[in-house]
């Protein structure tokens, strides 16, 4: 909540310094890190489309803001102020963007409504709709009004295309979720870590990403019984020094910090702790097995696109009901979602052992991945069509 507040008393000032009077800028919001990294696609495309234009992303969030506050794709990245008609206008008259660009579901009546009547084309993307929305409801007429704002809804399933039309919206295409997008790019990036390869030393390796306590109690079990020739990457959500001790205390196993490699050798530890950011999406690079965390307990599942890119098979905790893209791997039988230690226990050994089973599962999480991309090129396409 301090960082909320401090961030916001800065962002008139930053902006008066930061935007270059004469300079044309396209601006996209995102509430936060999740919603920026279903952005990024859709700014790569807007850099190519637009060389002559600026970037400008605001966040409601600290959680976003504060891990995205360098990022390169960026020229200018600030908070969003608070949505009043105020704030609205005089952002606006600083900035002047010629496009904007709304993530998922981030709307501001204020800042939508002026945005309209200064004539500024403005998008929704990565949309999700339900029917117990406000918009949709007898006392939600004046968001139904902000979401009529935008020129043009793009959205991410047929479901929510079908209500936005049944409520009198004609200006709706599905294109599915830009996350898909993203994440299939990381395959084209150079993903190589020489820690983890001398780590590894070609063993078989698991990968537990973003875990929180609950997901350890469930792993650690397997951990504590598994061959030696299995070797363990786990990346804690929260990278606390005394969460992490407390969890090395209760391994059987060789372990050792990321940040102590540089003085150790690697490959003679069992399991290495990632204890610094931005890293997770390389790991899984490296894994035959991911274990995603969040769903052990009630913090959220995380994101299981990003090792399903890989084509590796993903086990959860039972917690993931909110999390339709899990639910639908799992129907497919590329993921599997497990309740106790015991069950993590059955799945591991199951992939561990039998080799065809294991590409199998990989190979049906890929292929999910490869068959819900291209909600980038259908936003292309509309620009295109309509410069």
């Amino acid at each position: 909540m301090k960082l909320f507040v401090k961030g916001r008393k800065e962002i008139f000032q930053r902006l008066k310094s930061e935007i270059q009077v004469g300079e044309k800028y396209i601006w996209i919001h995102a509430a936060s890190l999740g919603e920026f990294e279903q952005a990024v696609p859709v700014i790569e495309l807007l850099k190519e489309k637009y060389p002559g234009h600026r970037i400008l992303v605001t966040f409601f969030s600290p959680s976003g803001y504060e891990n995205k506050k360098k990022h390169p794709l960026a020229d200018v990245i600030t908070y969003l102020p608070i949505d009043t008609q105020g704030n609205a206008c005089k952002f606006l008259e600083l900035v002047k963007p010629e496009l904007v660009f709304f993530v998922k579901y981030d709307i501001w009546p204020n800042f939508l409504q002026e945005i309209k009547q200064r004539g500024i084309r403005s998008f929704l993307i990565s949309g999700v709709f339900r029917k117990d929305q406000v918009y949709f409801k007898s006392y939600g007429s004046w968001m139904k009004k902000a979401l009529q704002s935008f020129e043009h809804i793009f959205v991410q399933n047929q479901e929510s295309k079908e209500l936005l039309e049944k409520n009198g919206f004609n200006n709706v295409s599905l294109s599915g979720d830009t996350r898909f997008d993203r994440v299939s790019r990381q395959l084209t990036y150079d993903n190589k870590l020489e820690i983890l390869e001398n780590f590894l030393q070609d063993e078989l390796c698991i990968v537990a990403g973003s875990t929180w306590p609950e997901d350890e109690e469930l792993l650690l079990e397997y951990i504590n019984s598994a061959p030696a020739k299995v070797k363990f990457i786990i990346a804690p959500h929260e990278i606390k020094a005394e969460k992490i001790n407390d969890f090395r205390k209760k391994l059987k196993v060789s372990s050792v910090l990321y940040s102590e490699t540089s003085s150790q050798e690697p490959k003679d530890f069992q399991l290495l702790i990632i204890d610094n950011i931005g890293l997770l999406s390389r790991i899984y690079s490296y894994a035959d097995i991911a274990y995603v965390g969040g769903a052990a307990g009630n913090t959220g599942l995380h994101n299981i696109l990003e090792p399903a890119t890989f084509g590796i098979p993903i086990v959860i905790g039972e917690n993931f009901e909110k999390f339709p893209e899990a639910k639908r791997l799992q129907q497919l039988a590329g993921l599997y979602s497990v309740a106790s230690a015991a069950e993590l226990m059955e799945i591991f050994e199951k992939l561990v052992k039998n080799q065809d089973f294991r590409k199998q599962t990989g190979m049906i999480a890929g292929h999910f991945i490869n068959s819900n991309t291209g909600a980038t090129r259908v936003i292309s396409t509309y620009l295109s069509e309509r410069p």
